[in-house]
């Protein structure tokens, strides 16, 4: 099997379940050291979201599906955190080829209310768990990533330009999601004389574990749930989101992306990739036609798989 990013050193935060681990896993599977960050580990515990996944289950899979997994423990809140990280990675391989920025971990905050009911020391949590690790992460790792030319930057958010012309039910989540994908646009401003490439990328309806979870499914019986929401017929699994940022990596001419708002769907019709059952899941046509058109189309998510 090739492996187009042997040798590469990736870091991926954010990457113990859903998106960072789909992403981890698969460019492990093209090769790559990825360096895989979060809060919830073996040794110490559950983050606060509670969740059962830790980064050394990540990393084991990243090694089993061909790359080297190398778990860190690292809070993104925390500065010294990151630095211990950073120095790591400097000691053992002198520099970043790709960086993914998935760090999120505001969902238990967010509240569907008009700003003045949301409570505000939720909304500020939000902020700092889903933006200001962001910008605490690329201060510090960001010198490793420039060290030499042709380093990636992702920046990983929920919804495309399209997408996110719309309000986001919450004024915090939409103004992390927001903020993050313009993080990835601006960034390929300051990468670009540096020899670096920067974009945003967001998923489709993601089929997370915590997704899956809250529709009483597995990814085996997935298509249980669109009983309860037929829009579900279209979601995708993280892998999908994985395949993309492995294929941006090994694109010698990944540039051409640079300061652009992509997502799953737009690349593996760019690369070809389909996801882990063979479909090619197209969340952006399917909504702009059947959702957000003034007169919907009504048709089957299966249609746009």
């Amino acid at each position: 099997m090739s492996k187009p990013l042997a040798g590469k050193v990736a870091l991926v935060t954010g990457g113990t379940r859903g998106a960072g681990r789909g992403i981890s896993v698969e460019l492990g599977a093209a090769g790559a050291t990825v360096y895989v960050t979060g809060r919830s580990s073996r040794a110490t515990g559950p983050s606060p979201m509670g969740r059962p996944e830790t980064i050394e289950e990540t990393a084991e899979l990243v090694t089993a599906a061909g790359g080297l997994g190398i778990p860190v423990r690292c809070d993104h809140l925390e500065e010294s955190d990151v630095d211990t990280l950073v120095a790591r990675i400097r000691d053992g391989h002198g520099r970043i080829d790709v960086l993914v920025n998935d760090v999120w971990g505001g969902d238990g905050f967010s509240e569907h209310k008009p700003v003045w009911e949301h409570d505000l020391g939720k909304g500020r949590a939000m902020l700092r768990n889903g933006l200001d690790t962001h910008l605490i992460t690329l201060h510090k790792a960001l010198p490793l990533l420039i060290a030499q030319p042709g380093g990636l930057l992702v920046e990983i958010t929920d919804g495309d330009e399209m997408f996110n012309q719309r309000y986001r039910e919450a004024v915090y989540y939409d103004l992390v999601k927001a903020a993050i994908l313009r993080l990835g646009k601006v960034l390929h401003q300051e990468l670009a004389p540096h020899g670096g490439t920067s974009v945003a990328l967001t998923p489709g309806f993601l089929r997370s574990e915590e997704v899956l979870a809250h529709f009483g499914v597995t990814e085996a019986t997935w298509r249980e749930a669109l009983a309860k929401d037929v829009h579900f017929g279209i979601s995708e699994t993280p892998h999908y989101l994985g395949r993309a940022v492995a294929a941006l990596a090994a694109d010698p001419d990944r540039a051409r992306w640079g300061g652009q708002s992509l997502s799953s769907w737009q690349l593996a019709k760019a690369y070809g990739f389909t996801d882990v059952d063979g479909s090619r899941p197209d969340c952006g046509s399917y909504f702009t036609d059947n959702v957000f058109a003034e007169s919907p189309l009504g048709k089957d998510p299966a249609e746009y798989r």
